[in-house]
Order: structure tokens, then sequence, then C-alpha cells
């Protein structure tokens, strides 16, 4: 009789458990945004112009560049892991083109910053640290800037991973 009781026991703790975590753990509604005609309007033109503007929607777009960037992270003259990254490329409005026509010039400029960043212990350790990715997006910004001119206005990196070689 003991023998049946615990299991069942055990299977009625653990359920109300689990609904009880889960209850406690789940995220919070989401709070209804203010609508457009509930905000005051300034009082003053002062203050009118000290808000910060949003920019126009449509005023960039993101181009995504074809193939991820395989580079190699080498360590006493062997290849220790590949990092494999994603990028896109922030632009303004209507010049998907351009960047498609600079690809080849782009992946190579590309390319040199990602080895040259390895080669500078950047992919070492906690890599996606904000500090060194910072440095990378920094110079890759650079390069898109002088590939494609004012039309470039930043770098995102979209995927980024680590294989370790064994």
């Amino acid at each position: 009789m003991l023998k049946l009781l615990v299991p069942v026991l055990l299977t009625v703790v653990g359920t109300g458990a689990g609904i009880g975590a889960a209850v406690l753990l789940q995220p919070p509604a989401p709070k209804e945004t203010a609508k457009a005609h509930d905000c005051p309007e300034p009082e003053n033109a002062a203050y009118a112009e000290a808000m910060p503007e949003e920019a126009p929607k449509g005023d960039q777009e993101y181009v995504k560049l074809n193939n991820q960037f395989v580079v190699p992270v080498i360590a006493e003259d062997k290849i220790s892991a590949l990092i494999v990254i994603g990028l896109s490329i922030e632009i303004g409005a209507g010049n998907t083109e351009t960047v498609y026509s600079h690809e080849p010039k782009l992946r190579d400029e590309f390319l040199q910053i990602m080895f040259d960043h390895a080669h500078a212990g950047g992919f070492e350790g906690a890599f996606t640290q904000s500090s060194s990715l910072d440095i990378l997006r920094q110079e890759l910004r650079r390069a898109s800037r002088r590939i494609l001119g004012e039309a470039a206005t930043d770098v995102l990196i979209t995927e980024i991973a680590r294989q370790d070689a064994i």
C-alpha cells in the first residue's frame, strides 16, 4: 500500500509545484499604449523644439549580405575555432542596388577587417561582449562608408557563432 501511495503523492506534489511555478513566472500582461490623442500638446515652443523628432518611416533600408562570413581563429599556427558572422547594412532608402553592385568589394573589406580582429584576439574569450563587438562594428561601418559613401549609415551584426576546433 505504501509503495503505491508514494508515487501518487510525488506526482500530485510535482504537478502542483509545476503549476505554481508557471503562475509565478509568467510574463506580465502587456500594458496598453497611450493613443496619440491622449498625449498632451507641449505648452510652449521651446519645449516642442527640445523634443527629439522620430525619423520618418521608410527613410532607412536594411540589406542583408547574401552569404555569411567565415573567419578562422588561429592559435599556435593552427585553426582553433571558426567564427560565422551574418551582416546587414543600413542604408538610405533607394540604395539597395548600390549595395549589391558593390558587394564583392564590401565582402573583401569586411573579411580583411574580421581577419585583423581575429588576429588581435577579438574573437577570444567573451567575444560577444559589447565592448569587443563595438570595435568590430565601428571598423565595418567605416569600411562601408568608404565604399558606399553617405548611403551607408550602419552595419548590423545579425548572426554570430563560434565553433571551436576539436
